[in-house]
């Protein structure tokens, strides 16, 4: 296969709806499968990460994509999938909290994890969803826009309009123009999808 293909062939997977990377993942796709994970990592681990859970991230990680292996086929509504991955980590938390001995309920627990959210789990799971709906407009973007608000807006430390010219081949001046643009287009995605 040559470069040009295999890149196209990515591109496929990536662009990929739910409904066919799960009906990919079960015929055994192995792309498809990385590709539902790469499309949904950010969504995992944004939970326990929420709940002050960092040292126990990866794990957590790992549990929801095993039970997310196992569950695939019986997975009745693939546009569920993200609210069933939501939920799935947030028992996986509750979970890790049991099994390490501390207090059951996220929202009652008296450790210091929790003091660094200030945020009650259900409003951190609502908040973890609307972050997913926006990465899932982002995604949906032309793959210019897409990479341009990334870089604009998901990057720390800031980056000069300058760098981000270089980067994506465009005129410095030209930026802000197509920035609006982009935004408009995120705007309009976003609004569709209710947000």
């Amino acid at each position: 296969m040559t470069q040009t293909a295999a890149r196209q062939q990515l591109e496929k997977v990536t662009t990929a709806s739910d409904q066919q990377l799960i009906d990919r993942c079960l015929k055994g796709d192995t792309d498809a499968w990385s590709a539902l994970i790469d499309h949904y990592k950010n969504l995992i681990y944004s939970i326990p990460v929420r709940l002050g859970m960092h040292q126990e991230a990866g794990d957590i990680f790992q549990a929801v994509c095993v039970q997310l292996f196992s569950s695939l086929s019986q997975l009745r509504e693939p546009r569920a999938l993200p609210k069933w991955l939501m939920t799935t980590c947030y028992h996986e938390c509750l979970r890790h909290r049991r099994n390490a001995g501390q207090e059951a309920s996220l929202e009652s627990s008296g450790a210091e994890e929790t003091q660094t959210t200030d945020v009650p789990a259900e409003e951190a799971l609502i908040q973890v969803e609307q972050q997913q709906t926006v990465r899932d407009a982002i995604s949906q973007l032309p793959a210019r826009c897409a990479q341009m608000i990334r870089m604009l807006f998901f990057e720390a430390p800031v980056r000069p309009y300058e760098e981000v010219a270089r980067e994506l081949g465009l005129a410095t001046g030209s930026i802000g123009f197509i920035r609006g643009r982009c935004l408009a287009r995120l705007r309009k995605s976003l609004e569709k999808r209710g947000f």
